[in-house]
């Protein structure tokens, strides 16, 4: 959790400033919240392997910022970050990655994105557990993990307004999870 606070506190030091800089300059700041499930895939595994049923999906609720610059008439690239608090199978979920993409004639952006993301697993909650079914002498940190690896995904943001936006993502962490999520972000 220490982790999760201080990328937040991280990301509000870095947004602030560059909001203010995109006013001077081509920069497409957004700043944003988003919702979503995120599938760890790992449901039939653990039910092959172990005989043990898991709830391996989590709903996922956060924010995420991010900053494209043009590199030609209809091209942006940027770089985005994000944090997400969970549910169940996972306590959090946060990252950066970089985006390219397509920028339509009504300002959507159509992209593709490529980064890293951590992911902190919950056993406990992925078996339907809390603290109080542990057996004396472990804790709830016995059971929790944060893995990494790379991210790809594609997404879509649609401008509603001037300053508004409506998105949509969908991202597999090393091809073994899937996630999507969907938000609504301000541009600066």
């Amino acid at each position: 959790m220490k982790k999760i606070v201080s990328l937040a506190i991280a990301a509000s030091a870095i947004a602030f400033p560059t909001a203010a800089f995109a006013q001077d300059s081509q920069a497409d700041v957004t700043i944003g919240a988003s919702v979503g499930l995120h599938d760890l895939g790992i449901a039939d595994e653990a039910e092959d392997e172990f005989g043990v049923a898991v709830d391996d999906s989590a709903e996922i609720y956060g924010a995420f910022i991010s900053v494209d610059f043009p590199v030609g008439e209809n091209l942006f690239a940027g770089v985005e970050g994000n944090v997400h608090l969970a549910s169940g199978p996972l306590d959090a979920d946060y990252g950066a990655s970089a985006r390219f993409g397509f920028l339509t004639e009504n300002g959507s952006k159509i992209y593709v994105r490529g980064g890293y993301q951590f992911v902190e697993i919950d056993a406990l909650g992925a078996l339907g557990l809390d603290e109080d079914d542990l057996p004396a002498g472990f804790d709830e940190d016995d059971f929790n993990e944060t893995v990494d690896d790379y991210l790809v995904g594609v997404g879509v943001d649609f401008p509603v307004g001037e300053s508004v936006m409506l998105r949509a993502n969908v991202d597999t962490i090393s091809f073994d999870t899937l996630r999507g999520t969907v938000g609504v972000g301000f541009r600066f």
